[in-house]
């Protein structure tokens, strides 16, 4: 049973219509986030298909406390930067410290997007900027993002940034804009030419290697292999939302 089994059933017909409605409402602002660069184009990619599902394995063993490689190079990758406020910076990855209440025990670990099979942030969004491609990477389209912020609340894992702040120096895979929320997309540009998110190959050139990428419906692929024989945790996986980011030593 999915998180969603228990939502009554309801009319869809006056829902696409408030989509449309809003939709219409910010086309002609759209063009203002990233002029010539649209995220459609990462939605309907050549080869894109639901018989892939890609996925992250994260050893937090092989996480050191102080290292912060992967939020740099996320940031770096993408064009987000911090401006001194934890309130209302961006946080497309971020490292939190887990504390044993019983021991004292403490481990800093990242957590981003989880990319859920069933994720509540698409399920909220009025517009359709929140969506799920085939193969399982959630992604937020900024041309057609309100502000509204339902799925920021709607995300069991606080995955997401409003931001607040004008930007500049966008990257032409990442459009960003003020008034629009934001999260890590895998980073979908260069999956989609065959190469790692850029935590993972920053992790690694670090010498950490606590990131492992790949097709989760693949079982030859080295990710399945690691999952089937050593098993992973899930961030609240009672929630039945079915994370594709999986945790060892959580």
């Amino acid at each position: 049973m999915s998180l969603f089994d228990k939502v009554p059933a309801c009319d869809s017909a006056p829902v696409e219509g408030r989509r449309g409605f809003l939709k219409g409402l910010v086309a002609a602002g759209a063009l203002a986030i990233a002029p010539g660069v649209t995220l459609y184009k990462f939605a309907e990619a050549a080869g894109v298909s639901s018989a892939v599902r890609w996925g992250m394995l994260i050893d937090i063993n092989k996480c050191e406390d102080g290292c912060s490689a992967c939020v740099t190079a996320c940031a770096e990758e993408n064009g987000w930067r911090g401006h001194g406020n934890p309130r209302t910076d961006a946080q497309w990855i971020r490292k939190v410290t887990l504390t044993d209440k019983q021991t004292g025990f403490k481990k800093s670990l990242p957590v981003m997007c989880q990319h859920c099979a069933e994720p509540p942030c698409v399920y909220v969004c009025p517009t359709g900027a929140s969506f799920k491609r085939a193969d399982g990477i959630v992604l937020v389209d900024k041309h057609i993002c309100i502000g509204c912020r339902y799925c920021m609340m709607a995300c069991p894992y606080k995955a997401r940034s409003f931001v607040h702040e004008d930007v500049d120096g966008q990257k032409p895979h990442a459009p960003r804009g003020k008034g629009t929320v934001e999260s890590c997309t895998l980073c979908v540009h260069r999956v989609d030419e065959g190469r790692q998110p850029a935590c993972v190959e920053a992790c690694a050139k670090d010498g950490g290697h606590a990131f492992m990428f790949g097709d989760l419906n693949d079982p030859s692929s080295d990710i399945s292999k690691q999952l089937a024989q050593y098993g992973a945790t899930a961030i609240r996986g009672d929630l039945g939302v079915d994370p594709g980011v999986r945790y060892r030593g959580l």
